[in-house]
C-alpha cells in the first residue's frame, strides 16, 4: 500500500513494489510549500477524474496518473476505503496526490501539522 513519507522539506507518497509496476510509476514528490490543503475523503471514486495512465478496474484499484487539464493526479486508491488527499498549488508539478492509506485521519494530522511547521519557517 502507499505511503506518505515527509523528509527534508518534501512529501514523497511511495508506491510498493507492486504499485510501481501497476502504476508505471514509483509515486511523486513534491515540495511542502506546494501543498495547498491535505483532507480525507470518505470515497475518493467520487473525486476521480480524467483519462488514467496505469491500472484501473472501477471501484476495485487505481493505480498511477490521472491525465486531466489543469494538471495531472497520482493515485493509489483501493475499494471505497477513504483516502488522503494532497492538493497543490498552481504550478506544481501535480494538481493532486490520491492515496487509500491504514488509518487516514492520521496521515492528514501528521501532514497538517508538518505544514504548520514548514509555514513558520517562512
Amino acid at each position: 500500500m502507499a505511503t506518505f513519507e515527509i523528509r527534508d522539506g518534501q512529501l514523497a507518497l511511495k508506491f510498493s513494489p507492486l504499485e510501481k509496476l501497476g502504476g508505471l510509476r514509483s509515486g511523486a514528490t513534491v515540495g511542502l510549500e506546494d501543498i495547498q490543503a491535505v483532507e480525507k475523503v470518505d470515497d475518493p471514486w467520487d473525486i476521480l477524474d480524467g483519462l488514467r495512465f496505469g491500472t484501473g478496474i472501477p471501484w476495485v484499484i487505481v493505480l498511477g496518473t490521472m491525465l486531466r487539464q489543469g494538471g495531472n493526479d497520482v493515485v493509489a486508491v483501493y475499494r471505497r476505503d477513504p483516502a488522503v488527499v494532497v492538493t497543490l498549488r498552481p504550478g506544481a508539478p501535480y494538481q493532486r496526490l490520491i492515496a487509500t492509506v491504514p488509518q487516514p485521519e492520521q496521515v492528514v494530522a501528521t501532514l497538517q501539522t508538518a505544514l504548520k511547521n514548514e509555514r513558520r519557517k517562512t
